[in-house]
């Protein structure tokens, strides 16, 4: 499966169906998204289709539905065809005989229901469908116009293949009060239009261009139904896109549900007015339901997975819920495993890794399983694991092999390989794709994950508690230590990061991503670092005003700060977390800094922090001289330092700070001079 299928999947899009056959537009059509997307040939008002004139029409049901008639008649199978006659009388003989033909199609026509109402609303639909050509005005009274006809008659509408669109491009352009009327016409409809091929895509319409009464009107018809609908080819996928992305978390609840067994289609509730979808606290309240609830749940997805319908949010929902209720090492656990490997194809793990539930199963699969089992796993995103870690829910997926694998040299060829490269000299196109990921939100943190001193600095709780999850698995599952199996990752990829860093330090350091991967990885680095901490402190003498400007900002402050102090601050023991082996920038740093006279320069900007870590800086020799160099620059610090912050008292006692006064870095330098010399 192809890399753009697989997130085609992960955002649940709608099938698509094959177009009738299309002409060529003249003009610009316009088209509109059902639930996030909607690309289909048959779902929107603009398809890239022009409607047939009545002429074409009549002469396609001439030459087609009453032609068909005529062979299909008893008198007429097998009759060969006559070849043309030239002559005059045959000629006005076969004008006359297409003439009846004309008229008798239009009858046909004209004896349909809603004939002339179809007709004429599909007139306005091939005006109001040309969205650049249309003056607003114009565009109103054509709007007015439609819903006059269709008022009263949707139903008749939204089951016609060709008349449905017309009631999608009314939808789009009305006002709010026109599409509650469109909504109450169908109301006790809605799960018939789900089911219908043509008719499905005018339920996202209302719910991309409804409102809350609207919705409400629509998901509850839904309920008691869902067991059914999931299964079936069309429904199945508009009810998934309701789940995702138009239900409320109460309404997602009822319908997730009713995946326990048909009884909670039936009965809402446990009593009390309690509803939930955790199936952990409905089994906690009824403990002899278990085994019907999992036989329930299990058969259900057992037969999704097996009918390849595995894009859908619902069942990755579904199979999390299930999957946290099994016990571990139980035929159960095994059962649900083989089922995960079982695709041979690999989309349903493919599929699971892009949503947050999915990702969270593929996790818990890699704590739970044995060492074939994850290299099983795997094997199924080969050559997809850039794209995992540049997905919100994906990187989760690289985290969770990251911390359960025992076998750290498959972690390195079939994860770490894909995301920095084979060789420590990567070339242009490996370190544009790593600088890429660098200041992408998702894809640095597989990056930095090893080398993180706080967690918290790029991953959220859900993450934070998934991964806390699977270690307390991998106690039970993994044999090797979390230590050296950490050491042994760094050591696989330090060397391409640093030298990503020595090569692109001047880009790196001109985003706040850039300057929190180095402030990460050369600490943490188990490498030769000492050609990549050359390029950063390069930058300080750099003639570019781009990096000049970067060293200005805070991210670059924090960056410097760390490297001269000898290692990140430790916020859970108070102290700095120092490098191993020594990283010695400090005296780089300052050498740098008296070769291009920027000592004054930096002490009083606004990272003048900087200085103040390096006369805080553990082992540096050259502090006596730093503090000459400050004593001697008083005045010009004074100024710099600006009017202490002000502080008033709450009537709690409590000391609140009125203003922040001047620079507080060059105010501490100065009480730090001021101290020595006393």
């Amino acid at each position: 499966m192809q890399s753009g299928d697989v997130k085609k999947r992960k955002q649940g899009s709608l099938p698509v169906v094959e177009s009738s056959t299309s002409s060529n537009l003249e003009a610009e059509t316009d088209s509109d998204p059902i639930i996030e997307s909607d690309t289909t040939d048959h779902s929107g008002d603009d398809d890239g289709v022009s409607w047939p004139s009545d002429q074409d029409e009549d002469i396609q049901i001439e030459n087609g539905e009453e032609a068909g008639l005529r062979d299909k008649s008893p008198t007429n199978n097998h009759r060969p065809t006559a070849a043309p006659e030239t002559t005059n009388g045959t000629s006005n003989s076969s004008k006359e005989s297409h003439a009846k033909q004309k008229a008798l199609a239009q009858e046909r026509k004209a004896a349909k229901p809603n004939a002339d109402s179809i007709a004429r609303s599909k007139k306005l639909w091939e005006r109001l469908r040309r969205k650049s050509h249309v003056p607003l005005d114009e565009r109103k009274k054509l709007v007015a116009e439609l819903f006059d006809i269709i008022t009263g008659h949707v139903k008749d509408f939204v089951l016609k293949h060709d008349s449905v669109r017309v009631v999608q491009t009314a939808i789009k352009y009305a006002n709010r009060d026109q599409r509650k009327m469109i909504a109450k016409e169908l109301k006790g409809e809605f799960r018939n239009l789900a089911e219908s091929r043509y008719a499905k895509f005018l339920l996202g319409k209302l719910l991309v261009h409804g409102d809350k009464e609207i919705r409400d009107l629509i998901v509850p018809e839904f309920y008691g139904h869902v067991r059914r609908l999931i299964k079936h080819p069309e429904a199945s996928w508009i009810l998934d896109d309701i789940y995702r992305g138009a239900a409320t978390s109460q309404q997602k609840d009822y319908l997730l549900r009713e995946w326990f067994g048909a009884e909670f289609a039936i009965f809402k509730s446990e009593g009390k007015g309690v509803i939930t979808s955790v199936l952990e606290s409905i089994l906690a309240q009824n403990p002899e339901k278990r085994k019907p609830v999992m036989h329930a749940l299990h058969d259900l997805i057992n037969q999704l997975v097996q009918k390849k319908t595995t894009g859908f949010t619902m069942l990755h929902d579904a199979m999390r819920q299930y999957m946290l209720n099994i016990n571990k090492g139980s035929e159960e656990m095994t059962e649900f495993l083989e089922l995960l490997k079982g695709d041979e194809e690999g989309d349903l793990l493919k599929n699971l890794a892009f949503t947050s539930s999915g990702a969270g199963v593929v996790s818990m699969a890699l704590a739970h399983g044995n060492a074939k089992d994850r290299k099983m796993i795997v094997r199924a995103y080969k050559n997809l694991f850039s794209q995992l870690a540049h997905d919100e829910h994906g990187h989760q997926v690289i985290l969770a092999a990251y911390d359960v694998i025992d076998d750290t040299v498959l972690t390195s060829k079939s994860i770490l390989a894909e995301l920095v490269g084979k060789s420590a000299d990567p070339d242009e196109i490996q370190t544009e794709a790593l600088t890429t990921a660098v200041n992408h939100k998702f894809a640095r943190i597989p990056l930095l994950y090893f080398f993180a001193n706080r967690r918290e600095s790029f991953m959220d709780v859900t993450e934070r508690g998934l991964l806390d999850t699977v270690h307390s698995i991998r106690t039970e599952t993994s044999k090797k230590d979390p230590a050296t199996r950490r050491k042994e990752l760094i050591a696989h990829i330090s060397p391409p990061l640093l030298s990503l860093i020595t090569n692109n330090a001047a880009t790196l350091v001109q985003s706040s991503f850039g300057c929190q991967f180095m402030m990460e990885v050369l600490p943490g680095a188990d490498s030769n670092r000492e050609p990549a901490l050359k390029a950063v402190v390069a930058l300080v003498q750099s003639e570019s005003s781009e990096v000049q400007a970067a060293l200005k900002t805070p991210a670059a402050g924090r960056l410097f700060k760390t490297l001269v102090q000898g290692g990140p601050y430790d916020t859970q023991h108070q102290r700095i977390k120092f490098a191993e082996p020594a990283l010695g920038f400090h005296i780089m740093f300052f050498e740098a800094l008296q070769a291009s006279d920027q000592v004054l320069r930096w002490a009083t900007s606004d990272n003048s922090f900087v200085i103040v870590g390096l006369l805080e800086a553990e082992g540096f020799e050259n502090k006596e001289k730093l503090r000459k160099i400050l004593k001697k620059a008083k005045e010009r610090l004074e100024e710099a330092a600006g009017p202490r912050p002000t502080v008033s008292t709450t009537e709690t006692g409590r000391k609140k700070e009125k203003s922040k006064g001047g620079n507080k870095g060059v105010q501490l330098l100065l009480e730090k001079i001021a101290g020595q010399t006393t």
